[in-house]
């Protein structure tokens, strides 16, 4: 194929489009400023999985990420919104697998895919679209926006030779491999960032003009909260001022099969990685784009190199706009080692969703990881954690207030004013907490910083046990004047409320079966809704009661 060549009026043309380009991203809203817009549409990714292996602990991580800020901002009001996820299907390694498994790539992929699927599915992933890169709508994406590219003139044909990783599918560069010794003795170069064997590689292929983007993508990277957590867009920014060299988007289909073939030239097919990125276009409705850009691309921090350089340049090339944010997470490690099938230490999430639940694996993923750093499982912190929070604080706190002997009338009872003046010191910290509850915990999802919302939320909930302790409500039932009983209750069953509200994110159904045993109605949800209670033009709430839900075990104690 001859890449046609664009003349003095197409170059002219494509240059205006990146000054309008320049002029438009640099005005978008920052991460945290988007954060606080509350209606209008919101897009976020989770990066497609690779088939080439089963669904584990960290593939879940990266979904459960997006959901949580997904189902955020569905509570805050946002209106048109898309949450995409799915899986990433060509590629060398797919193809051997399915030749390893004697079945033919597409089987293989149907499989493997439906596999991820289900585990959503059974997480309550709320994703509002699954793309396989199998499907023929992406098929017509990938090669629309590779003829756009060759037609801009990006993309030119070349001898490419280099270090290329079989397991990571990707070229490297000498400063990306380094030498180490085999268990055998045997010198192996590897990949620095994964540890995968390499092998010098020559051949021919398609390649994209990555270095003529440097200062473009420099100029992206400039706005501090275009990557989170900031360590990793650190990272990228020391990356590309390092220098960047042309990318190969191709492999010859003699080596390369399975893959979507290069825009008439049937004898090369896109490397994976291109066609795997273009899915967060397909899912958008390329080229008819229904919205644009992703407001956060959630990703591990093994893909930040394709994710930060390649897409962004690519989207440049072809007068499109990066993505608002991206969101990078580290990894689940085992006491301290990397999951890998030869340690025997992959932890299955089907079989942790079956023992712990749903919510309860959840609510661990969530509470226990940082961005910023790795992350440990234990099945031992696991069970001590969901105890303590979710069956021992939130649970008893929830039973003790519905419980027929101290709330017989089963109401949302009113707040005395009069109790008000002589709260103790316990009550008076637990309606400060609560007063500033919700803005707190807002910030934390804001920033992606889900530990530390549980945090605030778990704390409040501990306090009003303090305070509960305190007052001695089992006592108060013996008096003949329940105002203090019922003013007592009121502020307990507050502190439940507005952590049920504030827990939907992250233990969407537990934090359902809170609210309907309290009676609280669907558009009473929201999170605006939490403001409802310790805010000073609101006191008029509190000389009001309403009727209980159904009573309900919260959360089943587990063994160990």
């Amino acid at each position: 194929m001859i890449i046609r060549r664009h003349n003095r009026l197409f170059n002219a043309a494509f240059i205006m489009v990146r000054c309008v380009y320049h002029c438009k991203y640099v005005r978008h809203l920052s991460s945290r400023e988007n954060c606080s817009a509350k209606t209008g549409s919101y897009f976020i990714t989770t990066p497609i999985f690779y088939v080439n292996a089963q669904p584990h602990i960290g593939h879940l991580h990266s979904a459960l990420l997006a959901d949580a800020s997904y189902r955020f901002q569905l509570l805050r009001g946002r209106e048109f919104t898309l949450f995409s996820t799915g899986t990433d299907e060509h590629g060398l390694k797919v193809q051997q697998a399915a030749t390893n498994n004697n079945i033919s790539p597409f089987q293989y992929c149907d499989e493997v895919s439906d596999k991820f699927r289900c585990l959503f599915d059974a997480a309550n992933i709320g994703y509002t679209d699954f793309v396989r890169t199998v499907e023929s709508r992406h098929v017509e994406a990938v090669q629309k926006f590779i003829t756009n590219l060759m037609a801009g003139g990006h993309i030119y044909q070349g001898s490419y030779s280099g270090w290329y990783c079989v397991s990571d599918e990707a070229y490297l560069t000498d400063v990306q491999v380094k030498e180490m010794t085999t268990s055998s003795g045997q010198k192996q170069m590897v990949s620095i960032e994964s540890g995968h064997p390499v092998e010098w590689n020559k051949e021919e292929n398609y390649m994209f003009k990555l270095s003529s983007f440097q200062n473009d993508l420099l100029h992206w990277l400039k706005d501090d909260g275009r990557v989170t957590p900031k360590r990793f867009l650190e990272e990228l920014r020391m990356w590309v001022s390092e220098g960047l060299i042309d990318l190969s988007i191709s492999r010859p289909r003699d080596r390369v099969s399975w893959g979507i073939p290069v825009p008439g030239d049937y004898m090369h097919t896109v490397y994976v990685w291109v066609d795997a990125l273009i899915n967060y276009l397909t899912v958008a409705g390329y080229p008819e784009l229904k919205l644009w850009p992703p407001d956060v691309q959630v990703i591990g921090k093994d893909i930040l190199r394709f994710h930060g350089i390649y897409w962004p340049a690519l989207l440049i090339a072809s007068g499109l706009e990066p993505p608002r944010n991206i969101l990078c997470h580290s990894h689940w490690t085992v006491e301290g080692q990397k999951m890998s099938k030869s340690l025997g230490n992959v932890v299955c999430p089907h079989d942790r969703i079956e023992k712990y639940t749903t919510d309860g694996l959840r609510y661990f993923l969530l509470r226990e990881s940082t961005t910023h750093s790795d992350s440990n499982w234990s099945d031992t912190r696991l069970v001590r954690l969901l105890n303590a929070e979710l069956a021992d604080s939130l649970g008893n706190l929830l039973n003790r207030c519905t419980a027929p002997s101290l709330n017989p009338r089963l109401e949302f009872p009113k707040l005395s004013s009069s109790y008000l003046q002589t709260i103790p010191e316990s009550g008076s910290k637990l309606m400060e907490q609560l007063t500033k509850l919700p803005d707190d915990v807002e910030g934390h999802y804001c920033n992606y910083n889900f530990y530390r919302a549980v945090d605030v939320i778990m704390n409040a909930v501990r306090s009003a046990n303090v305070f509960v302790q305190e007052e001695k409500p089992w006592e108060l039932k013996n008096l003949q004047d329940r105002t203090k009983l019922d003013s007592v209750l009121r502020i307990a069953l507050e502190t439940v409320r507005i952590a049920g509200i504030a827990l939907q994110p992250i233990v969407p159904t537990l934090a359902g079966k809170v609210l309907d045993c309290l009676g609280i109605l669907s558009y009473d949800r929201l999170w605006d809704k939490m403001k409802v209670g310790f805010s000073r033009e609101k006191q008029g709430y509190f000389e009001t009661s309403s009727s209980l839900g159904r009573r309900t075990k919260l959360f089943n104690k587990l063994k160990l």
